[in-house]
């Protein structure tokens, strides 16, 4: 029985298959999934109805990827040309997938092992519990009739910076891209969207996330969406998934009882080097 933590996943059903099949996933296992199901990759439909299938065996978080999909799902938004989610939106069963997938959460914290997931990381203005409060603000909305409401004014950049005052979409939009879409912030913990590269990219005032102080140290960080890193972070408890396989790199998990990694090139062969090195070292 073993616990493990995937980075984005992004359509590579093939990948995650071959992924499973090299740690010898099993149903006495629970597998963590850090957001991006979806997108960009070939069998976006595929990949949700696998892990919808594995039940209580799955713990999901939502990337900005699979918000994308519901938005365009709800009419919200129209599909972008980069999209591969012609396949899964025209699916017969596409209706229950998509109520599947609104219902799955934005942050987890597993207390009793001291595990925290979510897309982006953990904002270092929020605690642990804080984070999960304020997605629940989240996904009782898209979980709701009122989910419409919330993908009609789920984009956008503003506000830059929390505020337990903040109210309506705004609050809920600033959450919502504080789990998904952060990279680099102030010591106030005001966003930076702009950098989307590596720690090459850090914009002058700013650094990532995980680089500043931050309330629960303490507490064992999984992400994804950077995939930019490689897998480095060079700070205690911070564990970057998102290894790029949908750019060609290889698709990693973690086994959380002992954090040895397991990797996937992306043409579905076993990865013992190479992002093996590079995300050892995120503890380091």
């Amino acid at each position: 029985m073993a616990t493990y933590a995937v980075g984005d996943i992004q359509g590579c059903y093939d990948e995650l298959r071959q992924l499973l099949e090299i740690i010898q996933f099993n149903e006495q296992d629970t597998l963590w999934v850090a957001g991006d199901l979806v997108n960009r990759g070939p069998r976006s439909l595929e990949t949700l109805r696998f892990l919808k299938s594995l039940g209580e065996q799955t713990v999901i978080v939502l990337g900005n990827h699979d918000l994308h999909l519901l938005a365009v799902y709800y009419g919200s938004v129209e599909r972008k040309r980069s999209d591969t989610l012609n396949e899964l939106l025209d699916a017969p069963d596409v209706a229950e997938l998509m109520d599947w997938l609104r219902n799955q959460k934005l942050a987890v914290y597993d207390e009793a092992n001291n595990w925290f997931m979510s897309h982006a990381g953990l904002p270092p203005v929020w605690s642990a519990q804080q984070a999960v409060k304020y997605a629940s603000e989240v996904e009782m909305m898209i979980s709701s009739h009122l989910a419409q409401g919330y993908f009609d004014n789920m984009y956008g950049n503003q506000p830059t910076l929390w505020d337990k005052h903040l109210m309506g979409w705004d609050r809920l939009r600033t959450i919502t891209n504080y789990l998904t879409r952060m990279r680099f912030c102030d010591t106030n913990g005001q966003l930076d969207f702009k950098a989307k590269g590596g720690l090459e990219s850090q914009p002058n005032g700013y650094l990532p996330w995980f680089r500043q102080p931050r309330k629960d140290t303490h507490v064992q960080v999984l992400f994804g969406h950077w995939a930019a890193l490689e897998g480095r972070t060079e700070t205690i408890n911070v564990f970057a998934l998102d290894t790029g396989c949908v750019w060609g790199n290889a698709l990693t998990a973690m086994r959380l009882e002992d954090q040895q990694l397991f990797h996937c090139h992306c043409n579905g062969s076993p990865q013992p080097d190479g992002p093996h090195q590079l995300i050892a070292g995120a503890s380091a």
